[in-house]
């Protein structure tokens, strides 16, 4: 009887295995953007053994899934424009994928301004309105957090609507229309954000583990991992929470304990959101990928010099795509002003994300300085972001003559008591916004404290910077605080990257 069972059970598992369907996963399907002037991959899964048939703009291909039941093929480049159908094909399943678009494919990640919503942007209503664009294609990965690397995701794709637009990614929809105005071609856009994530959630944890810079940050992890106990987490906050209920109204504080959030599935955990979120799109056909993210990381710049730069070569390395253009936002000015100068967690954060542009190729820095809200983490105006980082796409990628970078430190020369500063990316020339006076910057002596100094531009990219209060100068800084008084830009109406001379 056992044996007549096993066989029962191993001829059930030879016929399920014999009739798997032909699938693919989620990052493909009907209204999918592909990459143009590119080979595109396609993957999924099958039976062992079956022949796969792939046909498109009369293209044939074929191929046979391996013993795990995976295969792969790749296409030939399409020309952009479309819509165009694929059929897939196999010993027992057969359909298509309807109304595919070729034209330029990026991916928008990082943070919560990164995910921020159309619909809580500035003008939302009329970004609303005016959003119908049958060939702006959108889709949006959930938020996953796993050490487990996750295949596909619940998602597809959908065309640019008033109906459609509202949730997703502000920065990216701009950015993605701005490219469409420009270029006149399809766009595909995938949101991947995730509110709240710190970088090393983003990395794949073997790169992460094998990197020595990263090893303060992994011991902690690898010690939390070992003791932690969500549910004796969720004991003691029920216990919180009984205890607020049970008080009297006027006795209670005026919001209940937060329920905790579970660390190990979490943004924060090293490789979770590379698992989870972006390995079921890793190989997909892009042009680039446009970021915003740090906030979270603001406190550790200077592991950030390290990881950041570890982060972008990671998704490179695993895209095979090469060195893929990757622009990212720097932080925009937060918290309260300071009266006098000081050191900032957010500036040297800013300053990593500057160092960044010296160490990879292809990277690129959307300034926005001028753009943030003291008392709000999450700026409203995010149009201006996205034309920031679609400068760099468009003067990088697509060869538009076009500024993209506002003013940057070149080099400084002590001219007396006063500090001669030189800068690249000037444009059309440097200039004080507002004022006449230049503003924001600090200037230090020997003894490296510094104070508030005075500017003076004289010529379109040199300034002289100096104090009364300063007879040797040796330093100088700029827009150097969490939230700086700054006013420099180039005559093109991009503004100047904070910096400082000192180490």
């Amino acid at each position: 009887m056992q044996k007549f069972v096993s066989l029962t059970i191993l001829l059930f598992l030879t016929w399920s295995l014999a009739h798997t369907q032909i699938s693919l996963p989620s990052i493909f399907g009907d209204h999918m953007v592909l990459q143009q002037k590119h080979s595109n991959p396609i993957w999924g899964k099958a039976a062992p053994g079956e022949m796969i048939m792939i046909k498109i703009n009369g293209q044939s291909h074929m191929t046979e899934a391996d013993q795990q039941g995976h295969w792969r093929i790749t296409l030939r480049p399409i020309p952009a424009g479309g819509p165009y159908r694929m059929n897939i094909e196999g010993a027992e399943s057969k359909f298509y994928f309807d109304d595919i678009l070729v034209g330029e494919v990026w991916i928008c990640s990082g943070q919560s301004n990164m995910q921020w919503t159309i619909a809580n942007t500035n003008s939302a209503e009329l970004a609303i309105l005016t959003a119908n664009y049958p060939d702006i294609r959108l889709i949006t990965v959930p938020r996953v957090g796993t050490q487990e690397a996750q295949d596909d995701f619940e998602g597809k794709w959908t065309s640019s609507t008033s109906e459609s637009i509202a949730d997703f990614s502000a920065i990216g929809y701009f950015f993605g229309r701005r490219l469409h105005h420009t270029l006149g071609v399809p766009i595909g856009l995938i949101d991947n954000a995730w509110g709240g994530s710190a970088a090393e959630a983003w990395v794949n944890r073997e790169i992460l583990d094998n990197d020595l810079d990263q090893k303060e940050v992994m011991d902690w992890w690898k010690d939390k991992e070992a003791s932690y106990d969500y549910n004796a987490e969720l004991d003691t906050w029920q216990q919180q929470l009984d205890e607020w209920n049970a008080k009297e109204s006027t006795d209670r504080t005026p919001f209940p304990p937060r329920r905790p959030n579970n660390l190990m599935t979490g943004n924060h955990r090293p490789g979770n959101i590379y698992n989870g979120v972006l390995h079921p799109t890793i190989g997909y056909g892009i042009r680039g990928v446009i970021w915003y993210q740090g906030e979270s990381n603001a406190s550790r710049a200077a592991q950030y010099k390290g990881l950041f730069p570890l982060m972008i070569q990671n998704w490179r390395d695993e895209w095979k795509q090469g060195d893929f253009p990757f622009y990212y936002v720097q932080l925009a000015d937060f918290l309260a002003e300071e009266d006098e100068p000081g050191e900032s967690n957010w500036a040297e954060l800013r300053e990593a994300q500057t160092m960044t542009m010296d160490k990879l190729k292809n990277v690129g820095q959307a300034v926005i300085i001028d753009v943030g809200e003291g008392r709000d983490i999450h700026p409203r105006n995010k149009q201006t972001v996205a034309d920031r980082l679609a400068r760099w796409a468009l003067a990088k990628d697509y060869k538009k003559d076009i500024e993209y970078s506002g003013p940057t430190f070149k080099s400084m020369e002590i001219v007396g008591n006063k500090i001669l500063l030189t800068f690249d990316n000037v444009g059309q020339g440097l200039y004080s916004f507002d004022t006449s006076e230049p503003q924001g910057f600090a200037i230090a002596g020997t003894d490296e404290k510094f104070v508030w100094a005075e500017g003076k531009i004289i010529s379109t990219d040199q300034m002289e910077i100096w104090s009364d209060k300063i007879a040797e100068p040796m330093a100088v800084r700029y827009a150097w605080a969490n939230n700086p008084v700054c006013n420099m830009y180039s005559r093109d109406g991009l503004p100047m990257t904070p910096f400082r001379t000192d180490k």
